[in-house]
C-alpha cells in the first residue's frame, strides 16, 4: 500500500477539520444546532488544535516507511483515532439519520480506519524506482 497517499489524505482531512474548528467554532456549533458559549467554543477550538497537530504530524511523516514495525506509533495513533472516531460517528449517525454530513464523515472515517488497519497489520512494501526502458 502506498502510505504516502494515505498519510497525505489523512493530513489534509484533519487539517481541514482543524482549521474549521480552530477559526470558526461558533459557526460549527450553530450548524449542529448547539448554542455556543464560552467553554464550549474553547473546547471546540482545543479540538481544532489537536486536529492541526495530528495533521502536521501526518504531513511531516508522509515520506516515512509506515507499516508493520516501521513508524508503528504513528500508524497505531491513526488507527485508534479513525477507528474510535468511526464508531462514534456511526453511533451518532444511526441516532440522527437525517444528518448527511455525519454519514459522510462516518464513511470517510471508516474507510481510513480500514486502511490504517491494513497498514498496521501488514508488512510494508518499499516502492522501488523502476525505470522502463
Amino acid at each position: 500500500m502506498n502510505t504516502k497517499i494515505l498519510m497525505t489524505i489523512s493530513a489534509f482531512l484533519m487539517g481541514l477539520c482543524g482549521i474549521l474548528l480552530q477559526f470558526i467554532p461558533q459557526e460549527v456549533l450553530r450548524f449542529f444546532n448547539v448554542e455556543p458559549n464560552g467553554f464550549l467554543s474553547l473546547f471546540v477550538q482545543m479540538m481544532g488544535a489537536m486536529y492541526l497537530g495530528f495533521a502536521m504530524t501526518n504531513w511531516m511523516a508522509k515520506t516515512v516507511l509506515v507499516g508493520g514495525i516501521y513508524a508503528r506509533p504513528l500508524a497505531m495513533g491513526n488507527l485508534i483515532h479513525f477507528t474510535v472516531g468511526a464508531l462514534a460517528l456511526l453511533k451518532f449517525a444511526f441516532s440522527a439519520p437525517d444528518l448527511l454530513i455525519v454519514w459522510v464523515a462516518a464513511v470517510i472515517y471508516s474507510s481510513l480506519a480500514i486502511l490504517f488497519g491494513i497498514v498496521v497489520f501488514t508488512h510494508p512494501q518499499r516502492v522501488k524506482d523502476a525505470k522502463v526502458k
